[in-house]
Order: structure tokens, then sequence, then C-alpha cells
């Protein structure tokens, strides 16, 4: 059985995907610390100016956990957002299709940060059809901290494997999985183009790019598996 790890993102990238696509077990990260200015409150859209940000507001009271995380609701951004979504995509292919599902999430209220990306990834992976088992790591009785905390989750499920980010060649200690017999493969993920609006390609940014612009193509074009 194979296991990744990531901590929950908000509307992420395309590489966020392909892992839990090659995945039987998906854990979201969620008792590390809330991250300020990462990826776990906002992530970018494409419009024709180029990139902007869409930042969901939160309160932070350092160090708390992304778990931990409250979004600060004094501030009106779920309109903000969804407008911006609607100016930009509107005239995406899949737009009509796939703009109900996110739109009734806006319309929510919402206190917590991990309930925010937790709704989105839901309808995220109905959408693409990532029928995977997805787990918190917050429901596991794993203390330790770095490595350690990676293989603790991956014994808990009974790993055989453990694939990790492309990034984890710098952080992951490796010998102590092969201590525990679990196999460590690294996420290669070739970043795929596909047909966008607003003039040259952008990578690297939400998959509700991908979603509007692509609609039943998306996880195919995720695995490389559909010329664009």
């Amino acid at each position: 059985m194979t296991v990744s790890i990531h901590q929950p993102n908000f509307l992420p990238w395309l590489g966020f995907f392909d892992k839990v696509d090659r995945s039987d077990v998906f854990i979201l990260l969620d008792n590390v610390q809330f991250e300020k200015n990462g990826w776990q409150n906002r992530n970018l859209i494409k419009g024709p100016n180029g990139p902007q940000w869409l930042t969901v507001p939160v309160r932070r009271k350092f160090p708390q956990t992304i778990a931990d995380t409250q979004i600060n609701n004094d501030i009106t951004w779920q309109r903000k957002h969804w407008n911006a979504i609607v100016s930009n995509y509107s005239k995406a292919p899949y737009f009509q299709r796939y703009k109900h599902q996110f739109e009734a999430i806006y319309q929510k209220s919402c206190d917590q940060l991990i309930q925010l990306n937790g709704w989105m990834l839901e309808v995220i992976f109905e959408i693409l059809g990532l029928n995977k088992k997805v787990c918190y790591a917050s429901e596991f009785s794993v203390c330790s901290s770095s490595t350690e905390r990676l293989l603790g989750l991956c014994e808990a499920l009974e790993a055989d494997v453990y694939l990790a980010g492309s990034g984890g060649h710098d952080y992951l200690d490796t010998t102590l999985f092969e201590q525990k017999n679990i196999q460590v493969e690294f996420q290669s993920f070739h970043h795929p183009v596909y047909p966008q609006l607003f003039g040259a390609f952008v990578s690297h940014i939400t998959v509700l790019d991908l979603l509007f612009n692509c609609g039943d193509q998306s996880l195919a074009i995720i695995r490389g598996d559909t010329p664009v």
C-alpha cells in the first residue's frame, strides 16, 4: 500500500493531485504549524493581466497549527473570491458545468481554514474522479516531528511505500524508513501544458484553471495521458 502525506493547501496546484492519484491512502498533514504567506490559505488564478492571488484571511496566533487556524470573517473575502473567479473564468469552456459546486462552498458559513480546504478538496476529488482514502494526521496518535512524524503515520497505516514530494530529497532521512521495511519513492511530476484563456501558458496555479478549461480531460492531463 502506498501512502502519501501533504499539508491541506487551498485550491492546490496540479502536482498535489498527481500525488493523491499515485497513492492508495492520502494523509492531510493538518497538525503542523500554519505557515504565513504559504499555500495553506492562498493560491493563484489566471486573469487577463496574469496570475492573481486568492487569499483567505486568517487570524494568526503563533505557533498555531493548520487545524487550529481560524478564518477572519470580519473581511468579506468570499464575495471577493467568487467575483474574481467569475470574472476570469466565466468564458472558460467548462465553467458553467462546475461553477455551482464551488459557488455553494463560498456561500457557506465557515470559521476554520481546515474545514474550508477540506470542502474544496472533496469537490475537486469528485470532479477529477479521485476515489482515494483520505485521512487527517490529527486522527492518529503520532506526536513526533519531521521524518519521524511521517514514518509514524506510514506505520499506523501499515504502508509498504511512502510517496514523498520531490522536495523530500532535501530533508527526508530515508534510512529510518528502510529500517522499518518501508520503501521511499519520490514524486516526479512534469507540469502539463493545456489550453488556457488569456494568452501565454502559466503553470503552477490552482487546479481550478485546469478544471474550468479542460473539464473531463483534467485527470488524464494531470497523468500526462492526453495530448493537448
